[in-house]
């Protein structure tokens, strides 16, 4: 099993809309120099009709008539972008970036393509870079707006998505950016109206329909079944929109209680993708092993920092623990970050352009001291921005879980916290979810069989940290502890990462910070415990899954 480019947020059915770089300003380039302005946009048009060929020729000569000229290098990224060399892509629009420093178009490309290879806080700093000069243009607007959502700084977005969709509100897209940010800003009453915006530009915009479905409960009196399963239909034969919509029609028929039919929508919607999935994307043994391997020989760096990390399956109370510990006024959630991920990559220098896999883990266990201390110091640094310039910050992303051993060695007084729930309620809440449907890691979620092998595995490889690292850095916690005993599992969090006692701490749902998760509703109210032994309300439909996790229920 192998993570390709980069490790990227267990993000919700809401996502972001990204714009492929030939289509993100090809309008009103007034504010850029005339020759610069008609070059660019004329390379862009060209290179959206396709014509990759020509246009690679006309900058190479553009090159040779003026090396110091931004917008060739600007369009051989672009192309580059479009092909997957996204490495390389990001060397060209760096060096459009510093030749035409005084333009934000070429900041704004170079910040997105920072934000696909995962370097969060460079692409944070290029959007600064582009919002400080006069934004005329809306699909500049909303690229800047899209590198701010994809760093977490929602509301740096908000802004620039609502200017975009003032300079323009054609565009679904537009709208429903906008959209993606308020709900992850909690304003959930703006976040409906901008996707109803959506839909009225776009009636199959199926990733608006599955938001606004996982917005509120749906009930008799008012769902969206019809729409839904008509345009499903329309759709059946597309992989993303059968998976949105069919776990939206999951999601409404369990709303209204009727759990069979739900589990037979979500077979439905994952059937496509599923077929269409290699079958080498599903062996993920060799990841877990690999990973193991990390905890041997445990280095002694002097890395003093203590960043928490929070660790675990998808939808198994990572973000409820985040949003606990972040009401602290000692702590700040710094997001989902994929920082440690690349930094490992980088220092093994592995040749896959994968960003995780066996090969790389393998490699980590020869790096020394110095290189481990280095990556250490890399981590608080890249992470300085993206947590507020807080001293101790959370970082919450679930896939670190393969990364335990190495944080450990790099950051030896870092807390890591592993989030653990029951077998059953964390196969299907991983079964049931639309994570991501744009990287291979979260393949497992498409078949019940191959989630219930994954957390076995994911279950040998916590024993394998349990005994292997320093009971003072890492901690396993149950969802179900926290949600019938609060309290005392919110003390025991706050004294395993040597915080005091902060009321706070209990009223973690009046947290304002941003929520980029799936749990971005449920973890503004308070606890509830209706989730807990979700899966006996399935009947027999889940028997095949009891009997894959025989010995783990």
């Amino acid at each position: 099993m192998s993570i390709h480019n980069t490790v990227q947020p267990c993000s919700a059915m809401v996502q972001i809309c990204t714009h492929k770089c030939a289509n993100t300003a090809l309008t009103n380039l007034t504010n850029m120099p005339d020759s610069t302005s008609n070059k660019l946009l004329s390379g862009l048009q060209r290179i959206a009709n396709k014509e990759h060929k020509q246009v690679h020729a006309l900058a190479i000569e553009m090159i040779k008539a003026d090396v110091q000229d931004p917008v060739p290098y600007c369009l051989l990224g672009t192309i580059a972008a479009e092909h997957g060399n996204h490495v390389k892509a990001l060397e060209l629009f760096e060096r459009a970036a510093q030749l035409g420093s005084k333009n934000p178009y070429f900041h704004a490309y170079h910040g997105q393509g920072l934000t696909i290879l995962g370097r969060q806080q460079d692409a944070k700093a290029a959007a600064d870079k582009a919002s400080q000069f006069t934004i005329k243009d809306a699909h500049l607007a909303d690229t800047i707006g899209v590198i701010y959502s994809r760093t977490g700084f929602h509301e740096s977005a908000v802004p620039f998505f609502e200017k975009a969709v003032a300079l323009n509100n054609a565009p679904a897209n537009f709208h429903y950016n906008l959209a993606a940010s308020l709900q992850f800003l909690g304003d959930f009453a703006g976040a409906e109206q901008a996707y109803f915006e959506t839909l009225k530009r776009d009636s199959k915009a199926y990733r608006a329909w599955s938001s606004i479905v996982g917005l509120k409960k749906q009930t008799q009196e008012h769902n969206h079944l019809p729409e839904l399963i008509d345009l499903f239909e329309i759709l059946h034969d597309h992989e993303d929109g059968s998976l949105h919509l069919g776990h939206a029609i999951a999601k409404s028929l369990e709303d209204l209680g009727q759990y069979e039919e739900s589990l037979d929508w979500l077979d439905k919607a994952k059937r496509l993708k599923l077929g269409n999935t290699d079958a080498a994307l599903l062996s993920y043994e060799p990841l877990f092993d690999a990973a193991k391997t990390t905890s041997k020989s445990l280095n002694k760096v002097t890395n003093k920092a203590s960043p928490i990390f929070i660790i675990g399956l998808p939808r198994t109370g990572t973000t409820l623990v985040d949003r606990i510990l972040s009401s602290h006024t000692g702590v700040t959630a710094a997001g989902e970050l994929n920082i440690f991920p690349g930094l490992i990559k980088t220092a093994t220098r592995t040749p896959s352009n994968m960003v995780m896999d066996a090969d790389t883990f393998i490699a980590s266990n020869t790096l020394d001291d110095r290189a481990l201390e280095k990556i250490g110091q890399q981590y608080l640094q890249s992470a300085k921005e993206l947590s507020r310039g807080a001293e101790r910050f959370t970082d919450k992303m679930p896939l670190n879980f393969f990364y335990a051993g190495l944080i450990q060695k790099a950051l030896p007084e870092a807390k890591i916290i592993a989030l653990r729930r029951g077998a059953m309620d964390s196969c299907l809440s991983n079964y049931r979810q639309l994570l991501t449907v744009q990287h291979s890691y979260y393949h497992y979620t498409y078949d019940l069989r191959e989630t219930a092998k994954f957390y076995r595995q994911f279950d040998s490889l916590m024993a394998h940290w349990r005994s292997t690292l320093p009971a003072g850095n890492f901690i396993e916690v149950a969802y179900e502890d926290i949600v019938h005993d609060q309290e005392n599992q919110t003390r025991r969090l706050l004294e395993f990462c040597d915080l005091d006692w902060q009321e706070a701490c209990m009223r973690f749902h009046e947290n304002e910070a941003p929520v980029s998760t799936a749990s971005s509703v449920q973890v503004r109210q308070p606890l509830y415990s209706g989730s807990i032994g979700r899966w006996q309300r399935y009947g027999d439909k889940l028997d095949g899954l009891k009997a894959e996790l025989e010995g783990f229920i």
